[in-house]
């Protein structure tokens, strides 16, 4: 991907390095980043950065924004994206369950990045197989999500996830029935000595991890809640863990929600049914709120329960009644 930019010396940029000149004109590259692009003058003659501007000094800069081929193997359109806000600088999606992010040991093909790079270009910050992403949802979750498409855009995300700097939500069908109306869970999470494709909460080491939790709804005779649960850190499988350890394991979740001590427990057969043959824990990325990174605006934004879940609160609602 190649993006052409000129830049002229006024009268106030008179006497400085050249790549000092264009690093302050292209503040979203630093300096040894602008330092590999190919910059020549309008004359076509290489420029030599370390050589002092003149006035009316015209610099042409070509830059190659490369992404590996390990990313853009096999890129193909294998699924329509929901795209809920696009300009220059970022995408937001609606990410479907089932969806692996980008391209790993054991996908290859019909990952999100993927179908993303088909539509769009994203930025080559994210490395070899991830550009453009700033963060990430497991393949069995659903919801919001946002991609940097240039590079501004992709640092400013960064530092906000890192940071924590803006709010996500989501929603999470569970078992149990909680005696409160919302809790804080706080806890250390490390990854499982017995199974490494599994995370734990630890009592020494590990990252702290912090989730607010808040009860939306609960069916009684089906001794199932909905939760609405608040990220305040972003640690890998976080609710899934947080909502295991304290009793109420997420639908579906093969991981942590051992079905087997839950299923047994299940009278309509409806509600068995769904349980039985639907794969992919009923966690849901519900809203996304963070200020634009490169306009500041506020952007919110919100994805309605999918159609699996909403299935699920349809029979839910009707044991109930």
């Amino acid at each position: 991907m190649t993006q052409i930019q000129n830049f002229i010396v006024t009268e106030s940029d008179v006497g400085i390095r050249i790549d000092k000149f264009l690093s302050s004109k292209m503040t979203d590259f630093s300096r040894s980043e602008i330092q590999k692009f190919n910059i020549v003058r309008k004359d076509g003659c290489k420029v030599k950065l370390s050589d002092k501007t003149k006035l009316d000094d015209e610099f042409i800069v070509e830059i190659q924004q490369k992404i590996s081929d390990k990313a853009i193997d096999n890129i193909s359109k294998d699924f329509d994206l929901d795209i809920l806000y696009e300009d220059d600088d970022i995408i937001v999606i609606n990410k479907p369950r089932g969806v692996v992010m980008y391209p790993s040991a054991g996908n290859k093909t019909g990952t999100l990045v993927q179908n993303l790079l088909a539509y769009t270009h994203l930025s080559a910050l994210g490395g070899e197989t991830r550009p453009g992403v700033v963060h990430r949802l497991d393949k069995d979750t659903s919801g919001v999500m946002v991609f940097a498409k240039s590079d501004m855009a992709y640092r400013n995300l960064v530092k906000m996830f890192s940071i924590h700097d803006l709010t996500r939500k989501y929603i999470a069908f569970a078992w149990g029935i909680p005696n409160w109306g919302g809790a804080d869970i706080v806890g250390n999470i490390a990854r499982s000595s017995r199974n490494r494709q599994k995370m734990t909460m630890v009592k020494t080491g590990g990252k702290s991890a912090h989730t607010i939790v808040n009860v939306a709804d609960v069916w009684t005779k089906a001794n199932i809640s909905m939760f609405r649960c608040t990220l305040l850190t972003g640690r890998t499988h976080q609710i899934r863990v947080h909502l295991s350890s304290h009793g109420f394991p997420v639908l579906c979740d093969e991981l942590y929600g051992r079905p087997t001590n839950h299923l047994g427990g299940v009278k309509d057969s409806e509600l068995l049914s769904f349980l039985q043959n639907h794969h992919g824990q009923m966690l849901h990325a519900e809203v996304l709120e963070f200020k634009h990174p490169v306009t500041g605006e506020q952007m919110h934004f919100k994805s309605q329960l999918p159609a699996d879940m909403a299935e699920l609160k349809e029979i839910l609602d009707d044991i109930q009644c």
